[in-house]
């Protein structure tokens, strides 16, 4: 048994991080601000030990005898950062810097930490690794790399860090979120009777079920290094698709669904396939538990049980900005 911290124990991700710390006997202590309260579908998994409060006001004290703390606590959501970047990057990129310093205080002797393969933006190249260049296009994608880079400044022998650069996440979750492609558009099919994309569907994206992030965590958690700072892309190979891929995975489970390509955006300037080679090498057993077919059917089956619905799709549960906005004076004093 280990004793693990995580922060946004509450969110997409951290739910299912928790029912598998729990499930495998681990003591399990979670920070989350509670933004989304009321917004899960299914019961969630409890901590140990709960501090509804934002990260950022955890003391050293608080955080001390712990093995490993896990940080997804973020403003995680693209628009939100359009809308205010100065909170994103307060909260993702100052707020992890200076949880980063305490934790290595507390003598907490493993920081993993939530990152992303946005930061590759634009790829100049198909199948980046995790040499390649970043070119942020958001607030959220330059906080990830500013919060890297200081992770890699502070890390030694005694305070170890692995920033988790995971692919674009889907799937079923008890705090479930349709403001993600694959969750969007399969949302948008069933409850409005089309599939809207609003680009010409030629972007790459490297897609992973939320559930296998949190798998991917655990297992780092167990992973033993002499190296002090470990960037590493999360994700596989074979599961880099198109839009289009995804809209036709989608369609396969709602046939009567028209595809509508509104090309709103226009050309979506976001477009990178991801090369996931090193997680192999540093993590030879492990393998996704999803691929995106069996994601898109545990979701469409998840969702027509639900019975959902245009209310649904139109409202503020399971759409993170919508929310953050109603909420916002919780992040900024």
């Amino acid at each position: 048994m280990k004793r693990v911290f995580v922060t946004g124990h509450k969110g997409y991700i951290g739910v299912h991080l928790v029912d598998l710390l729990k499930a495998q006997g681990h003591y399990v202590a979670g920070c989350d601000l509670n933004l989304f309260e009321g917004c899960e579908w299914e019961p969630c998994v409890s901590t140990d030990v709960e501090y509804l409060k934002d990260f950022r006001d955890l003391t050293i004290d608080e955080l001390k005898g712990y093995d490993s703390i896990m940080h997804l606590a973020a403003i995680s959501n693209d628009p939100m950062g359009d809308l205010d970047p100065e909170v994103t990057y307060g909260i993702n990129r100052e707020g992890t810097k200076a949880l980063a310093e305490k934790a290595r205080a507390a003598g907490i002797p493993q920081f993993l930490f939530s990152s992303s393969c946005s930061i590759y933006g634009k790829g100049d190249k198909l199948d980046i690794d995790e040499s390649g260049t970043t070119a942020p296009l958001t607030a959220y994608a330059s906080s990830k790399i500013a919060a890297e880079e200081h992770l890699k400044k502070i890390s030694d022998a005694s305070f170890k860090s692995v920033c988790l650069r995971n692919a674009t996440a889907y799937g079923h979750s008890a705090m479930l979120r349709i403001d993600l492609v694959v969750n969007n558009l399969l949302a948008c099919g069933l409850s409005r009777g089309d599939i809207r994309v609003m680009s010409d569907g030629s972007p790459w994206r490297p897609l992973i079920h939320c559930k296998d992030i949190a798998r991917a965590f655990i297992a780092f958690l167990n992973y033993e290094t002499n190296n002090p700072f470990i960037v590493v892309n999360v994700g596989s190979n074979s599961e880099n698709y198109q839009v289009r891929d995804v809209v036709n995975a989608i369609q396969s489970k709602i046939p009567q669904a028209n595809v509508v390509y509104t090309g709103e955006v226009g050309a979506d300037p976001r477009n990178y396939r991801v090369n996931f080679d090193k997680l192999s090498q540093l993590l030879p057993d492990f393998q996704l538990e999803y691929n995106l077919e069996k994601g898109v059917n545990e979701l469409h089956e998840k969702l027509r049980k639900y019975g959902f619905k245009l209310t649904d799709f139109d409202g503020d549960q399971f759409v993170r900005l919508r929310t953050l906005k109603k909420r916002l004076s919780k992040i900024t004093g």
